[in-house]
Formats: structure tokens, sequence, C-alpha cells
């Protein structure tokens, strides 16, 4: 009674504001009439509205609960197929070969005969060295060996005159004859030894014109003339030049344990170097080390980089793309179907209605597919979204198959 009032109340304030109170009539000496006409009208629009309240919470005869449809669970025949997935790691290009020049006796810089960027070829001198004491040293193994000459001579000749002599009976004792021979030979053994001698002065000699070991360019300069020089370490700090091939350049790189078994020699790999951001170079696998950094856990593969026109330099950081295609087909799925509990790693197999968990290693991934190995035949049925909450040997219901293609 105490709401029905209130509405009342507030209906017929609505009433007044908006003019509505002007159609009723109002008597002004029947105030009871006044009164019994605003309660019937306002009874009246609380019918209404408590009607199309009823009306709205009513549902129409046709409409059925969505929750009532059972949901299915959808299925797809496993099958095997090519997985080609790509690495992208960083390497660096070295010089094919490159080495540090030294002066092998401590001597002074003569004369220069490149400076960096000069190319060279094999056998060219670079560099001059002076040492007076060789040139003494020289010169006193030679007059050694023209002495140890003489003498050879002098016992040679000796000797057959002795053994002509003999040929006449009772002139020339037998041990007269040794004695010849003995010393002929002597002699000689000091000619061979002075004759190396001279030749070991003379080939030290040699090294103090420092010659290209190999065609290439010299990066590096670290003497001028007039500096002395010497092996490293005795006389040197650094090297005279430092000679690179660039013509031919390796491209080494670092391949994880992951994915050493997807490349092979001849192999083709692309790169890029920051200095040509919109170039492409190739390289080919040439080398592999074959055995693993026991640091990285990566294996050292070297490619050859053919450079004629040496545009990319050594030392710079390359990114390589190495394009890794499976050898063998094997069983792909989407990633939804693969379950990585804590326990074990498992897809759901549907036979005659019943789950089955199948134990299986995960392999590559590729745009939300991924492959899988395992106790997996083609054609078998797999739940594509699996999930725990599906337990091993459960009753499925319906179950809907999907194509993944």
């Amino acid at each position: 009674f105490h709401i029905m009032t209130s509405i009342k109340r507030k209906i017929f304030q609505k009433m007044t504001r908006t003019n509505f109170i002007s159609l009723i009539p109002v008597y002004k000496t029947n105030t009871s009439l006044h009164r019994l006409a605003i309660n019937i009208l306002g009874s009246l629009m609380i019918a209404c509205f408590l009607q199309s309240c009823s009306s709205e919470g009513k549902e129409s005869p046709g409409k059925t609960d969505s929750t009532d449809v059972a949901v299915k669970t959808e299925v797809f025949a496993v099958q095997k197929g090519l997985l080609t997935t790509s690495l992208q790691i960083p390497g660096e290009l070295i010089a094919f070969q490159q080495v540090d020049l030294y002066a092998k006796e401590n001597s002074f810089v003569k004369k220069l005969y490149v400076d960096v960027g000069s190319e060279v070829k094999t056998g060219q001198i670079l560099a001059a060295m002076d040492e007076p004491e060789l040139n003494s040293q020289l010169s006193a193994a030679a007059s050694r060996l023209k002495s140890q000459e003489a003498l050879y001579i002098a016992s040679n000749a000796n000797y057959d005159r002795l053994i002509e002599t003999s040929k006449t009976p009772g002139t020339i004792a037998p041990n007269d004859i040794d004695l010849a021979l003995a010393k002929k030979n002597s002699d000689y053994a000091q000619l061979q030894a002075a004759k190396a001698a001279y030749q070991g002065v003379a080939n030290t000699r040699d090294y103090l014109e420092i010659r290209a070991p190999f065609s290439g360019v010299i990066s590096a300069r670290n003497v001028n003339t007039g500096a002395y020089v010497g092996p490293s370490g005795k006389g040197s700090e650094l090297p005279l030049f430092t000679l690179q091939e660039q013509k031919k350049l390796r491209l080494v790189v670092s391949v994880p344990e992951a994915y050493t078994s997807y490349l092979h020699e001849n192999d083709t790999i692309s790169f890029k170097v920051n200095a040509f951001p919109e170039k492409t170079f190739s390289a080919y696998v040439k080398r592999l080390a074959g055995a693993l950094d026991v640091r990285l856990r990566s294996q050292r593969i070297e490619m050859d980089v053919i450079n004629t026109d040496k545009t990319i330099l050594p030392g710079m950081i390359a990114d390589v793309h190495i394009s890794m295609s499976a050898k063998d087909s094997v069983f792909i799925i989407p990633k939804s179907a693969l379950v990585n509990s804590p326990e074990r790693m498992f897809v759901i197999r549907i036979a005659n209605n019943k789950a089955e968990w199948v134990e299986v290693k995960k392999g590559r991934e590729l745009d939300g597919k991924v492959e899988i190995f395992g106790n997996i035949k083609p054609g078998d049925n797999l739940v594509k979204t699996a999930s725990e909450e599906i337990r091993d040997r459960s009753t499925i219901g319906e179950v809907k198959q999907v194509n993944l293609h």
C-alpha cells in the first residue's frame, strides 16, 4: 500500500509539471471528485507500467538457450610434411689469409717499398733492411770457404800422385796411400762444412729483404725508414706490415648444437652487412669444425665469399640468414594441439571415442606450427585444441573433423 501510494504521488507530481492535470476537469466546489479522478488516472498508469515490465521479462516462444547445445570436440587427421625454417645469426668476415710480417734478424729499416692500401703480388719486395755485422759474417764465411777449397784441392792432388806412383811396385808404402786418402776425405768434409756455413749466412742476409708470401693488400704499416726492428718480442712489439688476402674472404659463424644437422658442405647461405643494407650477398659452406666448442656448445662453420671487387671488408659483422629445410618429412601439427605440462609433453589422440595421451618430442616451430616425434601414425585423429582438462582414457562425446589445409 505504501509503495502504491508513493508511486501515485510521483506520477501526480510528474503530471503536474507537464500540465497533464489540465486534462482533468477541476471542480472548485467538490474537491473529493477532483481527488478521485487523480487516483483513477494514477492507477491506470501504474497498471500499464507493470504490464510492460511483465512483457519484457518473458522470453519469446521460439527462442532457445545456446548453452543447451553440446560443444563438439574438434579433431584433425595428422599428416607428414616438410617444415622449412630459417636461422638468423651474426657472423664475422675475415681475410682468407692474413699474416703479420716481422724482421727475422735485428736490423735497421733501409727502405720501404709499400704503404697501407698497397696491393702486392707474391714474392714482391716490401722493405729492405741493413745489418753491417751480417755483412762481416758473410765475408768471413766466404774466406773460410776458399781456404777449405784450397786444402781440399791440395790433398786431393797429393792422393792422386801417390796412386799414380804406387803403380810402380815398391815405390810407395800402402800406409802412405791410406794416410793421403784420409787427409783428402777430411778436407772434403771441412769444405762441405764451410759451404754450409757460408750458405747459412747468405740465407740470413736474404732475410734482410721482406717479401710478400702471397698476393694481397697491406692493411697496416708500423715502421718508418731507419727504425730498429727484429723478431717479435726481441726487436719489435708490432709487426712491420699486416698483409691480407681480400679478394676472397671467410665468413665465420657459430651454429648452435640444435641446428648443426641442417648445414652441409656446399650449402648456399645469404647474408647482409650494415654498410650495404639493401644488398644481399651469398656464400658457400666449405669447412665444418666437426666438433662443438665446449664453452658455447656450437660448431664453427666457415664459408667462402668471393670478393673480387673488394666491396666487403675484413672485420665486418654479417647478418647471416640460413634456410633450414628438413631432409625427411615429419609430423606437423598446430601449436594448440601440443600440451606442454611440467610432467610431460603430449598430444591427445581420439580413438573409439576415447582420449589417449601420447607422449611426443618437440622439433622446430614456425608460424603456429610445430614438428613432433613420437608414437604417431599418419591419419591419427588428434584434438586440435588440447589441454589437460581432457583426461587420459576419458570418454569423448561428439567430435568435429576439421581440415587444417
